[in-house]
């Protein structure tokens, strides 16, 4: 997978995206329900989520995972568990699970889904207007649960998607201040810009 890496600032110790989310996207007129239509041009990495999050190709996942861990493996090695970001949306199959499952597979570390959990809703985040109410409203919806044994864990969090990052500085927020938190990483498939 051809991709293009980008360090995404925030207050984790260290985060990285594989690429942008998409290259260009031009209007090509409505369709027969009155909604516009789309010619998108994605990065392969962009393609691959696309397809996985939905039209349910759950054979990306290898690829991503695989991609994921060939370009930040060495910058997260003290990572000693992977966290998928806890989804929004409701899903039979979690895309960002299933990534994160597979990439801790290929590093043969844990992914816990029981530490991370989203308790709580919120508003949408566009109805939100500033970065700092999001985040707010957001660390408010995680809870951290007392799952992990005794000592200091350095954690990879896993999304599909930077934006904003204000729900990965929410899930971080929350994860450093469970005691047995060191180091927060942050890796996304992809980036908005």
């Amino acid at each position: 997978m051809d991709v293009n890496i980008k360090q995404i600032d925030g207050i984790w110790t260290l985060g990285y995206s594989l690429d942008k989310h998409t290259l260009s996207s031009t209007p090509t007129g409505y369709n027969e329900y009155g909604h516009m239509q789309f010619d998108t041009i994605r990065p392969e990495a962009g393609e691959a989520l696309y397809q996985l999050k939905y039209r349910s190709d759950y054979s990306q996942v290898g690829a991503i995972a695989s991609q994921l861990s060939a370009s930040f493996g060495q910058a997260f090695s003290s990572a000693s568990l992977v966290i998928p970001m806890p989804a929004s949306k409701v899903r039979s199959r979690q895309p960002v699970t299933e990534i994160a499952t597979e990439y801790a597979r290929l590093r043969g570390i844990p992914c816990r889904e029981d530490l991370l959990v989203k308790t709580g809703t919120t508003a949408p985040m566009k109805d939100i207007e500033s970065r700092d109410e999001k985040i707010s409203a957001l660390i408010g919806a995680f809870t951290v649960y007392d799952v992990l044994p005794d000592g200091k864990y350095d954690v990879l969090i896993i999304d599909d998607l930077f934006d904003t990052g204000s729900s990965l500085e929410a899930a971080t927020t929350a994860l450093k201040n469970y005691p047995k938190i060191g180091n927060v990483y942050v890796a996304t498939v992809t980036r908005k810009r």
